[in-house]
């Protein structure tokens, strides 16, 4: 789906297992409106009520998911994207032999949704739970200081499978991204979640990391999220970002620090967007631990960008089966 059509659905998600995309598109109420609300590549206003079906499944080689259908789990779990004023109904289904839950970062939620054993807001096994995250703008409170919005790059997990804190379901594979837009936000072509899981990289074999795929000119959003009990770096060779919520520099006047490396620690989430190949081209370009022992012990991966015939300069997918 291009990304650029955001104003006709409501929700995106992201296989970012490995490459390539799923999504999950909902047809808004009426196009008239959207078009009038969102202008193409930007994100629409919020205040929409959403509703949205989520699985907890086991994946044949023992990993565990979260997937959009039955039979379907991913990791990690699909992306969920919303704007500031959205409010998303989850109806939670876990199918597992244990008790599991979900439980979100940066948005609003009650008690009833908070997704752990200790308030009883998890799931038992084969049965069903609808938690519900609203988000809202920034904005200044009644004691006249700011509060600010929930836009940002954020990520939902299991809180219950093998301790109270969801150790053994994070470990597994439980997680997923969860991406907030403030409107107006630029709207990417292309997204791809990496997750740092202890040593790997979306709980994939170091001979097996996932590799990303894009057309040079394209828009890329990258979300990064780190689990597990180890402090990693994430570097990008050939492309850089802005160290802000975004990613993105606003204008020549913008003093965020522009980066290729960030540190990252458990349970920290981060993205950014980049255009493939910008100043630099088509090629192979490896992403990795920068953690050089991390790195050695196969903490990285290639984002393939493509020249416009589909040629990789400097890859040969035999070296990389």
């Amino acid at each position: 789906m291009d990304r650029r059509s955001f104003n006709r659905r409501l929700l995106a998600g992201s296989a970012a297992a490995a490459a390539g995309v799923t999504s999950l598109s909902i047809p808004s109420a009426s196009a008239a409106d959207t078009a009038e609300t969102a202008p193409l590549g930007k994100a629409p206003a919020g205040g929409r009520v959403r509703h949205l079906k989520l699985y907890a499944q086991k994946l044949p080689d023992g990993r565990l998911g979260y997937g959009l259908r039955k039979g379907e789990p991913t990791v990690p779990g699909p992306l969920i994207e919303l704007v500031e004023g959205d409010t998303l109904h989850i109806e939670f289904e876990n199918l597992l032999d244990v008790p599991a839950s979900l439980h979100p970062h940066g948005v609003d939620y009650d008690i009833a949704s908070d997704g752990t054993k200790l308030n009883r807001s998890h799931v038992p096994a084969g049965g069903a739970r609808t938690y519900t995250w609203r988000t809202h703008a920034p904005g200044r409170r009644e004691d006249g200081t700011w509060r600010p919005g929930s836009a940002g790059y954020w990520h939902y997990h299991d809180h219950v499978v093998g301790t109270d804190h969801g150790t053994g379901g994070i470990r597994k594979g439980l997680y997923g991204p969860l991406v907030v837009r403030r409107e107006g936000d630029i709207l990417p072509d292309k997204q791809f979640t990496v997750v740092f899981n202890d040593m790997t990289i979306n709980n994939r074999p170091a001979d097996d990391p996932p590799e990303f795929r894009a057309v040079i000119g394209d828009r890329v959003e990258i979300v990064m999220i780190t689990h597990g009990e180890f402090y990693h770096t994430f570097h990008m060779h050939g492309h850089r970002w802005a160290d802000n919520r975004t990613g993105l520099l606003e204008g020549p006047d913008d003093v965020s620090r522009v980066i290729d490396n960030k540190i990252t620690g458990p349970a920290d989430s981060f993205g950014f967007q980049i255009i493939a190949g910008e100043g630099v081209g088509a090629g192979a370009w490896m992403y990795h631990c920068h953690v050089q022992s991390h790195s050695d012990m196969g903490m990285a991966g290639l984002f393939l960008v493509a020249k416009p015939d589909g040629t990789i300069p400097g890859y040969d997918p035999h070296d990389h089966g």
